[in-house]
């Protein structure tokens, strides 16, 4: 038989005498790839986005090793059987599709060439039997039923190893170590990825198989595990429904609760899978998901976060689960369900919002939300239910400051007076969120509740109404009271026996309520002078001594307390309380309210014209106590406070004891010599804020930011600038780094704070030390309020600019 007769075998298109047409093609094809590997192997091992992922390195280490192999056998491609470079380049499309997979969610430079150089060498395996065939089609005739059955004897040998490789990779995935299931994965992904089968065939042993090892191997698998589900889900809706169960639904739920890449990978599986209607049934149920989707949601991975926000969304279809996402803190289908849903469900959204414990964080988002507009709508529009629900709900939402803005705009309140003030019964059971959200409104909004007719009403329905609702009509009397603007309605409400009205309610055993009224007869007392001893009687005057004085009673009831007994100076004495108010303020941690009022009293006991009164509180220790409560938080009682020492401090010129000494044959003593007053002084004998060092804090307020104390605490310190002390406090001022206290003041202090201000700098500028040291630094301040200050400071301004 000639030799081109002989018959050529399937796998070896390569003879002694040379080498034929499709072997040269495949040879030829054999190169260009590896050629084409070489540059995309060497970027992908520094690519950055690469290398902190040890699935990918494994990935690119099992390229290189192959990519090698590849090189050391192209050095022998003529002497290589066909079989072999068949072989390896099976080897390296299955690397590079390794590669693929375990990269596929991450930037990759020229990722677009790696997945055209994968598919040519794919189409190049699956092409070459066709191509052997077509360039020795000439010669089949001679043996082309010997050729046939190698090619099928190949072909099952081919589908025989692909099967096996699959029964392998099975039990690997079964019974493997952590390491063998990281390689099992990678095989079971090539063949998914390459099409080398189909596992419909045993699709539910290898998803059962996958979703058991998802509960015990490391987190690096188990988010190839679940990419892996993902790829086989995409195969087909079968293999998705199957995904379906509830104890693989529960497994992904505990891979939320993972790290990044595996919570990541577990939310889009679950997402995809939730197109099913009984996935989306079954998910709510399962403990934690939803919470934990709620947590992804809030948190600071803006894909995570999507990917979480369209599952939620996907979930809402169940009212339960939606009233499960706004307890966990996610609100946006309960709003849906108030704009769109039934009558039934939007009173089971506002009935669940008025139980909700929220924070302030969780009424915002409802409010912005948009769901006062929609509770609002079911108030004013729907049945008694709808209205009770409602009202419940922004109650609860009234709480924030902005969504008191949102009710004001959308125009409740006149509907909320009305029913506050309505007889008739069916609405009884509203008056209580009513008077709430009214309560908070004058809080919030108190200017626009500011009417004689609405607190004269409001005063009316007191004796009438249930606890909770006097506790909520007096919140709000007092912030309506209060107001700036509340002048004519206090007046109308004292005309009117508001005091005798709310005198009974200051021995109620409710502490809110007690302390309401307290607060209240407060404020109506503020504009009473004379008038309060005629409205109190003795026994009135006796609770109130002794609410101040109960262990029980709270900083607010005891603030208001005081506040009603200043006006009674000889009780304050003779209750012995004077001592308490003393040792009070003396604290660290004092409440503001109550600092404030104590420091209102003491106004009172340190008047500059009873000496007497001044000697009695001081032996009490309240210079110490003043100097405390100049550092408290409240700028209210730091301002009395400085104005308690001021009185106190414009008696110690005259109270200060000579220099001279009264014997002669003696030195004077030098201990409690004053160096402003120039003479003797103490904190007890002469009231002397040097001594008790308040200088400091004094002018430490006026360095701050807040300005309302800035005219009491320079008047005080005007008080060492007196005609014959003047130089003296003037050094002293300086020794204390003032001058740049009163610049702050000239800065930004109001208009008499600057005129006081000015008074005593310009006392420093008269000595000419001062104008050297501290004239630069005041000339631009003092410039600019010649030209831009008003008329009645700027002569003072003129002259100090002429003295520097």
């Amino acid at each position: 038989m000639d030799e081109i007769c002989k018959p050529v075998p399937a796998y070896d298109f390569f003879s002694d005498e040379g080498m034929s047409s499709v072997g040269r093609d495949i040879t030829s094809e054999y190169t260009v790839f590896i050629e084409k590997l070489r540059p995309i192997l060497s970027e992908m091992k520094d690519d950055k986005n690469l290398v902190g992922d040890l699935t990918i390195q494994k990935a690119i280490q099992s390229l290189e090793a192959e990519y090698m192999s590849a090189r050391a056998l192209s050095e022998t491609l003529n002497s290589s059987p066909l079989k072999k470079i068949d072989e390896q380049t099976e080897n390296l499309g299955r690397s590079l599709g390794f590669v693929l997979f375990a990269s596929h969610d991450i930037p990759m430079a020229r990722r677009s060439e790696v997945e055209a150089l994968h598919k040519q060498v794919m189409n190049s395996r699956s092409n070459s039997y066709s191509e052997r065939d077509s360039d020795f089609s000439y010669d089949l005739y001679y043996n082309l039923e010997l050729l046939s059955n190698e090619i099928v004897e190949e072909d099952e040998e081919k589908q025989d190893r692909i099967s096996l490789d699959v029964d392998s990779v099975v039990l690997q995935l079964k019974y493997g170590n952590d390491e063998d299931l990281e390689q099992a994965l990678v095989g079971l992904n090539l063949l998914i990825t390459e099409s080398f089968v189909d596992v419909h065939h045993n699709d539910k042993e290898v998803i059962s198989v996958l979703f058991n090892r998802l509960n015990s191997t490391t987190a690096n698998n188990r988010s190839t595990i679940i990419r892996t589900l993902r790829s086989l889900v995409d195969q087909s809706n079968d293999i998705k429904k199957k995904m379906a169960e509830m104890r693989f639904l529960s497994s992904l739920v505990k891979s939320l609760f993972g790290d990044t890449n595996e919570q990541r990978e577990a939310m889009r599986l679950l997402y995809t899978l939730s197109d099913i209607l009984s996935v989306r049934r079954r998910l709510g149920r399962i403990r934690g998901c939803v919470v934990m989707l709620v947590a992804i949601f809030n948190g600071d991975d803006p894909v995570a976060s999507h990917d979480a926000e369209n599952l939620l969304n996907s979930l809402s279809i169940n009212p339960e689960y939606v009233l499960n996402m706004a307890a966990a803190g996610y609100f946006k289908p309960l709003v849906h369900y108030l704009n769109e849903g039934s009558d039934t469900s939007k009173v089971q959204m506002a009935t669940a919002i008025s139980r909700m414990e929220l924070t302030d964080k969780h009424r915002k988002s409802l409010g912005e939300d948009g769901a006062i507009e929609q509770l609002v709508k079911m108030f004013t529009k729907g049945n008694l239910e709808s209205k009770y629900s409602a009202l419940g709900a922004l109650q609860n939402l009234s709480g924030l400051k902005e969504n008191v803005k949102r009710l004001v705009n959308s125009g409740i309140i006149s509907t909320l007076l009305q029913l506050l003030f309505s007889v008739t019964s069916v609405l009884m059971t509203l008056r209580e969120p009513a008077s709430a959200i009214l309560a908070k409104i004058a809080q919030s909004e108190g200017g626009l509740l500011v009417k004689p007719d609405v607190a004269q009403k409001m005063l009316s329905l007191l004796n009438l109404t249930s606890p909770d609702i006097q506790c909520h009509l007096l919140e709000a009397l007092n912030s309506i009271a209060s107001h700036s603007n509340a002048y004519e309605v206090r007046v109308k409400m004292k005309q009117n026996g508001a005091i005798r009205l709310l005198l009974p309610f200051i021995g109620e055993n409710n502490p809110k309520i007690r302390t309401g009224a307290l607060s209240l007869i407060n404020i109506l007392y503020e504009d009473m002078q004379g008038e309060v001893t005629e409205q109190l009687d003795e026994t009135h005057i006796h609770m109130i001594a002794k609410i101040f004085s109960s262990l029980s009673s709270s900083a607010d009831e005891k603030a208001s307390a005081v506040g009603i007994l200043s006006n009674f100076p000889n009780v304050l004495i003779s209750e012995n309380l004077l001592p308490d108010l003393v040792s009070l303020i003396a604290l660290t941690a004092l409440p503001s309210n109550l600092a404030e009022s104590i420091a209102k009293v003491l106004i009172r006991f340190t008047l500059p014209y009873d000496k007497k009164l001044q000697h009695f509180i001081v032996e009490l220790g309240v210079i110490p106590a003043l100097v405390n409560l100049l550092s408290c938080d409240s700028i209210l009682a730091k301002r009395r406070a400085a104005t308690c020492l001021a009185q106190l401090s414009q008696n110690s010129l005259s109270l200060r004891k000579s220099r001279k000494s009264k014997w002669s044959c003696r030195p004077p003593s030098i201990e409690g010599f004053c160096q402003v007053h120039n003479g003797y002084c103490s904190v007890k004998s002469t009231f002397c804020i040097v001594m008790a060092g308040a200088v400091t804090p004094l002018l430490q307020i006026l360095e701050g930011d807040e300005r309302g104390a800035d005219e009491a605490v320079l008047n005080c310190i005007a008080t060492l600038m007196e005609d014959e002390i003047w130089e003296n406090g003037c050094d002293y001022l300086v020794e204390k780094r003032g001058v740049k206290s009163l610049i702050k003041v000239l800065e930004v202090g109001s208009s008499k704070a600057k005129e006081k201000a000015l008074w005593i700098l310009e006392g420093v500028f008269r000595v000419e030390a001062y104008r050297v040291e501290h004239g630069v630094s005041a000339q631009p301040v003092l410039v600019d309020l010649a030209q831009n200050g008003n008329s009645k400071l700027k002569p003072i301004v003129r002259k100090l600019l002429a003295q520097l």
